[in-house]
């Protein structure tokens, strides 16, 4: 038997030769020691048959392993070419070492290259980027393939690539065209020319992408061997060359780049020598593995690591036992191989008692794995020495085992001396002071970590560690950690930082809870890294094993269960965090709550179902019997499977109790993997938790269980039917699942709220809910509609409830609003409703909007069975005042059907959204209320739409819900008469009358926009960013300016002032940092900032936020829209960025002052603007001007062409007259529209023919495009026809001619491109008109006035008649009039940068409709050149003479 003899710290003198000493036991074993060098692996072996005092001297012998150092460096370079075979635009020259991509500017794709040969481990194949062109997006690819070229039918571009490939693309990576990790690396399309980048495989099987030289990282791993290099010239990426395929160069030695293949054996008898570890590096994870082999190392093949040797092989790896590679104990010790640290010692002994247990002939095998690069066997005589760190390591193993117990108690006894402090035993940088009751970091600026306390004695149950932040520095991220650990201080190594420590330890770190490293709870209780000092923490362990958190005294509900007693109290100092101290005065501090693991109120902050309005007798949870990987959390709430990553069953859950008839059991899944086949499993059973044994799958459960396997409905293990309505393997995370047994017996699964028909039926009562966490599925939590649902499914009924009848409020009555459906007559003063035919049009609505958390009640007064359906009852946004006088028109028939405005209606038992089913099965159905019944509504502080039946608060029925909301009602179907039975505190009396002015509001029946009498006029109010802000926020300029000072992220800022309707709030982009990804988002929140807590991103804030990020648009961290405005990541410095909520409480998105239209709708008032400070974006400032609104309400800028609403055809943004204000001008920074003004400069064309003005002038780039929101295709001219914006190039405005009826041809005419010769430019512009393809040589000597006939010039007085007048090419899309055939190209050299470049040129006209004549093309391509005009009318031929109108120069330069 073989067991590890001891690890320890300590410094032995340097010993540089191999000395085999100390003998101890005699044994017939033979072990090997060895010592790694940086160029080869020496091996020394000797064998003992004797007792060790004749054991001579150890000799040394030499063996180099397969892949060794020797054989690394002799391996040949791999020939840096390209596969012969590859995508179909592609040409190689250059030795098949340059691959170019044509037709570069018409086609983006079909430019796949691969190396000529399979990649070796670690060579990396890297290409410069020669060329690139602005007309596409996108850029170069890289990655690998297992697909062999030479059999490969190529596809359009990488990402097409099956078969085991891997493809970074942007800052993604791909695997098989999924993408596998969102941001990685550098983002390849900002690379430009020059740059270099390289793909890797290294010895790991892991992915690296390299750019200039630079390691990015893991990409992926478990790669396999045999893998050809791939280069996609994709979109802009026109060019590439292969520079070098080789490993990169050494940085830490030849060690630093191989963590595998470094397996070296020493010998020895009975007891093996120290192992000292004398280097580690950071590069890798994984540290030095040892253990014992039956084989010979003389006849050794050996394995990149010996866990892969598959017999007579004993290895320790990590805190694990493995043999032959599988195994075969978790954890072995407290100590795990991964945490030592350099100069630690390590040993292992073969026990001469238990010899018989292991082979008689055993090697000893030290394995130089991830961090480990060299160890050296050391000499130590001193026995006593030995004892001593072996007597520690066991006390450290078995801190119990010599001394007394603590006796434990409630509370700890006064009298007693056992005050808690700290520990001195500290962290490398922290120290102790105050008679142990301070910790510090005393150069908390140079060092962020090593800052680890611990108590001086285990805590008592029940009480209460709490500690002060005295100082704090901002140097760091991240802040002060609590916890608990079983390990005593006194023979603890102190980790870098607690969470590293892999044993016996809970953190609660930011705002997540972590046990042994791993995080069992991302969002719990007060985030710590926003704690200031003066701030106090806690934590305690309760009598019942849960632990808790404090924050400032407020208890932050339960963290983790079974936590065991002696548990030692931990702070870590980290990050910002710099000095602590130890409260002793707990009498401030609240009551802690009662609660237990199966309490209804043991809910945790971070909790799923901590959700307002959730009903306290909800007692559902986990129980606490479970299958082995599972892992019980959040008071019992969440299931999650350790070791998700290496374990993929053995994580089955139940329910704490049975369910009752018509009740769900849901969850949430919470978080998922990709590395297995499968997914949750759910259903139900009858055998009880403490008689469950819980099996490795759900389907081994073999009797009294029904679940739902993928489609699979299945019972005791057998298939009962196929195809059911949902397939759980589908589902990902935030889906929902949930389980009711009904009264009758049938079992119904739900999904995200929707009901999938019954599963199965004839289930037997008191049946317990069962969850497999299995393959994918990882962690779930209990929701908060988990409980009772549709009363129709359960064995009682609503009307044998006895709540009161009456609803007695104090007040005045509310009242109906004079506007309602056309069958509907109001009595009573506005009090009561009648439908008077029919069964539908019966909408009314409360006479005022609803207050916070007031409640609009009716009680049915009359039924007409004859009809279906009942009383549909919600809140919407729509103002009734806004409705036409007429009652006859304006109403939907039903108020599932109202969607002029946002409506919130619940109808039966189904929640809708505007028409959208929400939800389904919430609380009782209104299809089952008859006379008598009431039925109320209500909006609650927390945006939520609450119904109650009878009084009875239903719970939560939608989020969300804006705050100007009228209730509305719908008497539909059998309910025919409704009165109103509540009542509101303050009420005008006179609201159903006829509304006049008053100084405190304007009418609300009023139809034209008079402001009121006393309304002041209307003064921009002056905005300020608030100094709550995020922790890197630094303002300045009387709080005008704010600047990011450090990392990427705590960028959150609001203004100090709500923001008013119709007032424009502008910023401008200061600084960008190009070091970064992304940019800046900003929208609006519904509540006041004052005391918000800033999370790390705008993303993560949930409550009331309507933020605008990229293209899209959010709302509580929710995408509700895509490809709106601009991509603000894409905005250059000087862009200006503005919000403003118009008097629809509609919000809207400025771009240097242009509106790009409604981002969303029923945003509340007060809002204040919230900014985000992320990325690239470290500095904006606000605009302190107000800019006038474009289009606007109150602005009275007009184009200067005069233009109406008929120019503006379908919607169309982009507009021939309109132009920004040159003080906000988005081109001012474009580098591409600068290099075609260079080249119209080198064009010497007079400057009398161009506009005089340049924002006229328009670059159609990618970035100034996506900029303005610009759509790719609009219409134009009478009658409407499309036209294609031109993409790529740029337009200089012309000055257009007096004579021409400029006014007629901008909002009549159409708009089409001519491509042409640069030669021809000066003739057409003298001409103004455009010349045919025969009459516009450059090469043409004869005077122009003699070609009369060639342009539309006015002819000569006595001239000859004209002749025929030469056709005139046109099209809708510059990507046929672009092509080089009409457009060709020139080359010149930029006076600026000097370099070369081809240029084309064209123009972009008005042509009159009925002049030119639609037909096919005229080159015979049988591609199409534009998705959106066949090529069967993409050319138009025009002869007419004044039929076009020249507007812009079109200029592209590559």
């Amino acid at each position: 038997m073989l067991a590890i003899k001891y690890i320890c710290v300590c410094i032995y003198p340097h010993i540089t030769y191999l000395q085999y000493i100390y003998p101890v036991l005699s044994a017939h074993a033979r072990l090997l020691y060895s010592i790694y060098t940086q160029t080869d692996i020496y091996l020394c072996q000797q064998t003992y048959q004797e007792p060790m005092a004749n054991c001579p001297q150890a000799t040394l012998h030499c063996r180099k392993t397969t892949l060794g150092v020797v054989h690394r460096a002799a391996r040949a370079k791999m020939a840096a070419e390209l596969h012969p075979r590859s995508g179909k635009l592609i040409g190689l020259s250059n030795s098949n070492r340059t691959a170019q991509r044509n037709q570069p500017v018409q086609e983006f794709n079909h430019g796949l290259v691969l190396s000529r040969e399979p990649l070796r481990d670690r060579d990396v194949f890297t290409v410069r980027i020669d060329k690139k062109v602005n007309s596409w997006s996108g850029s170069i690819e890289i990655g690998v393939t297992a697909l062999d070229p030479a059999g490969l039918e190529f596809p359009s571009s990488a990402t097409g690539l099956k078969g085991g490939s891997w493809i970074v693309s942007g800052c993604s990576v791909l695997k098989d065209g999924r993408s596998v990790l969102e941001e990685y690396g550098r983002d390849l399309d900002q690379l430009g020319e020059g740059d270099r980048v390289g793909i890797q495989r290294n010895g790991k099987g892991e992915l690296h992408l390299w750019v200039n030289g630079q390691d990015c990282g893991t990409a992926a791993s478990g790669l396999p061997s045999r893998l050809w290099a791939v280069v996609d010239l994709y979109g802009k990426c026109t060019q590439v060359t292969v520079v070098s395929c080789e490993p990169p160069p050494d940085v830490d030695g030849e060690e630093d780049e191989e963590v595998e293949d470094e397996v070296v054996l020493t010998q020895a008898v009975s007891i093996m020598a120290d192992i000292r570890i004398d280097k580690l590096v950071d590069k890798w994870s994984g540290s030095i593995e040892i253990g014992v082999t039956t084989h010979n190392p003389n006849n050794l093949d050996y394995p990149a690591t010996m866990t892969n040797l598959r017999s007579g092989t004993i290895m320790m790896s990590g805190c694990g036992i493995l043999t032959n590679g599988k195994g075969t104990r978790r954890e072995y010790c407290e100590f795990s191989l991964d945490e030592l640290q350099e100069g630690d010692l390590i040993g292992l002994m073969r026990k001469a008692n238990l010899a018989n247990q292991t082979p008689g002939v055993v090697y000893g095998v030290v394995d130089l794995y991830g961090m480990a690069v060299k160890v050296t066997i050391v000499h130590n005589h001193n026995h006593s020495d030995r004892l001593r760190r072996n007597n520690a390591i066991m006390r450290a193993l078995s801190p119990d085992v010599g001394r007394p117990r603590p006796a434990l108690s409630l509370t700890p006894e006064p009298d007693v001396p056992d005050r808690l402090l700290f520990h001195p035993n500290c962290g490398q940088k922290a120290a102790i002071i105050s008679d142990g009751r301070t910790a510090l970091r005393p150069h908390a600026t140079d060092d962020f970590n090593h800052g680890v306390v611990l108590s001086n004695r285990p805590l008592h149950s029940n009480e209460v560690f709490q500690v002060r932040i005295d100082k704090m520095v901002d140097k760091w991220a991240g802040s002060i950690e609590i916890g608990v650990t079983t390990h005593n201080p006194a023979y603890l190594q102190l980790p870098s930082t607690m969470t590293n420590l892999r044993s016996g330890t809970w953190m609660m770190t930011g705002n997540g809870v972590m046990h042994n490293g791993t995080t069992i709870l991302d969002e719990y209780g007060h985030n710590l890294d926003r704690l200031k000092a003066g701030d106090t923490v806690g934590v305690v362990r309760k009598e019942d094993g849960s632990l808790h958190f404090f924050v400032n005294g407020v208890p932050q509900g339960p963290a983790a269960w079974n936590v065991p007693p002696s548990v030692y109290a931990v702070v870590d100092l980290y990050g910002q965090a710099a000095q602590a101290t130890i409260m002793d005065d707990l009498a401030d501090l609240p009551p802690l709550p009662d609660d237990s693991s199966e309490g209804p109120t043991a809910m945790s902050p971070g909790s799923p179902c901590s959700v307002s309005g959730a009903t306290a007798a909800n007692d559902l949870r986990f129980h606490q019997l479970h299958g082995t990987n599972a892992v019980i959390t959040n008071g019992g709430r969440t299931a999650l499977r350790q070791n998700c990553r290496s374990e993929f069953n053995d994580a089955i859950v139940i329910s704490n109790r049975c369910l009752r008839d018509g009740e769900l059991f849901e969850i949430v899944i919470q978080k998922m993997v990709d590395r297995w086949s499968g997914s949750i499993e759910a259903g139900v059973t009858v055998i009880r938790p403490e008689e469950l044994e819980f099996p490795n799958t759900m389907t081994d459960i073999d009797y009294d269980t029904w679940m739902l396997s993928g489609t699979a409905i299945m019972q005791d293990g057998n298939t009962m039917r196929n195809n059911y309505g949902c397939d759980l393997d589908s589902l990902t995370t935030g889906s929902r699942i949930g389980m009711m047994r009904a009264a009758s017996g049938d079992l119904h699964y739900f999904i995200n709220g929707l009901d999938q028909g019954v599963a199965c039926t004839g289930l037997p009562p008191e049946i317990y809910a069962v969850v497999d966490l299995y393959g994918q599925c990882v962690q779930v939590s209990i929701t908060s509609s988990s409980g009772p649902l549709d009363n129709s499914l359960c064995t009682s009924n609503i009307t044998e409830k006895s709540f009161p009848i009456h609803s007695p409020v104090a007040g005045v009555a509310h009242r109906l609003h004079s506007k309602h459906g056309k069958n509907v007559v109001l009595l009573g003063d506005g009090c009561q409703a009648l439908r008077v035919d029919g069964y539908a049009h019966g909408i009314v609505f409360s006479a005022k909007e609803l207050k916070t958390d007031e409640v609009f009640e009716v009680k049915i007064n009359k039924v007409d069975d004859k009809w279906s359906g009942s009383l549909h009852v919600g809140l919407t946004t729509l103002q009734p005042p806004d409705l036409p006088s007429c009652p006859l028109s304006g109403l939907s028939p039903s108020l599932t059907q109202l969607r002029s405005k946002v409506t919130w209606v619940l109808a039966g038992s189904e929640v809708r959204r505007n028409g959208v089913l929400q939800r389904q099965n919430y609380g009782c159905s209104l299809d089952r209320l008859t006379v008598g019944n009431r039925v109320g509504v209500k909006r609650c502080s927390d945006d939520t739409m609450h119904i109650l039946i009878d009084g009875e608060d239903m719970g939560p029925a939608a989020t969300a819900v804006a705050k100007n909301v009228y209730a509305v009602l719908d008497l539909y179907g059998k309910v025919t008469a409704v009165s109103i039975v509540s009542s509101t505190l303050v009420e005008d009396s006179e609201s159903v009358k006829a509304p006049s002015l008053s100084p405190d509001s304007c009418s609300e029946g009023e139809e034209d926009s008079t402001p009121c009498e006393n309304e002041p006029a209307l003064v921009p109010t002056v905005m300020i960013f608030l100094e709550n802000h995020g922790k890197n926020i630094q303002l300045s300029n009387q709080n005008l300016t704010a600047a990011r000072v450090s990392s990427y992220n705590q960028g959150l800022l609001v203004t100090a002032q709500a923001l008013p309707r119709q007032q424009l709030f502008q910023v401008c982009i200061d600084r960008l940092n190009p070091s970064w990804t992304s940019s800046l988002s900003l929208g609006v929140i519904g509540h006041s900032p004052d005391r918000l807590n800033f999370p790390s991103t705008a993303c993560c804030l949930k409550r009331s936020v309507w933020l605008l990020q990229r293209d899209s648009v959010f709302h509580n961290s929710l995408k509700i829209c895509e490809n709106y405005g601009p991509n603000l990541d894409t905005c250059p410095e000087g862009t200006v960025l503005g919000l403003l909520l118009d008097s629809s409480g509609c919000l809207h998105l400025f771009v240097n002052g242009m509106d790009q239209g409604v981002a969303a709708q029923d945003i509340p008032s007060p809002c204040y603007p919230l900014i985000d400070l992320y990325g690239q974006c470290e500095q904006v400032t606000i605009v302190t001007d107000h800019v006038s609104v474009v289009g606007g309400e109150r602005g009275d800028m007009r184009c200067q062409g005069d233009m109406e609403k008929a120019d503006m055809v379908d919607g169309i943004k982009e507009s021939v007259c309109w132009t920004p204000p040159p003080e906000v001008n988005p081109n001012k920074t474009c580098e591409y529209q600068a290099l075609c003004s260079r080249f119209k400069e080198l064009l010497t064309l007079p400057d009398g023919y161009f506009n005089e003005d340049a924002k006229y002038n328009l670059c159609y780039c990618e970035s100034c495009h996506k900029l303005r929101g610009d759509e790719a295709y609009y219409k134009r001219g009478e009658p409407p026809r499309d036209y294609a914006l031109p993409f790529g190039w740029c337009r200089f405005a012309l000055q257009i001619k007096t004579h021409c009826e400029v006014s007629n041809a901008f909002k009549k005419w159409h708009i089409a491109y001519h491509g042409t010769s640069v030669g021809s430019l000066r003739r057409i512009l003298d001409h103004n008109q455009l010349l045919s393809a025969e009459s516009s040589s450059i090469f043409s000597l004869s005077p122009v006035k003699t070609e009369g006939h060639g342009s539309y010039g006015e002819p000569e007085e006595n001239s000859a008649p004209e002749r025929e007048i030469p056709r005139v090419q046109l099209s809708p899309t510059m990507r046929y009039s672009g092509l080089e055939v009409f457009a060709p190209k020139v080359q010149f050299r930029d006076p600026r940068s000097l370099r070369c470049h081809q240029a084309q040129v064209g123009f972009q006209v008005c042509v009159r409709p009925g002049s030119y004549k639609v037909g096919p093309t005229s080159l015979g391509i049988s591609e199409p050149l534009d998705p959106r005009f066949s090529n069967a009318e993409i050319d138009w031929i025009t002869k007419e003479k004044g039929g076009t109108l020249l507007y812009g120069l079109l200029i592209r330069v590559e």
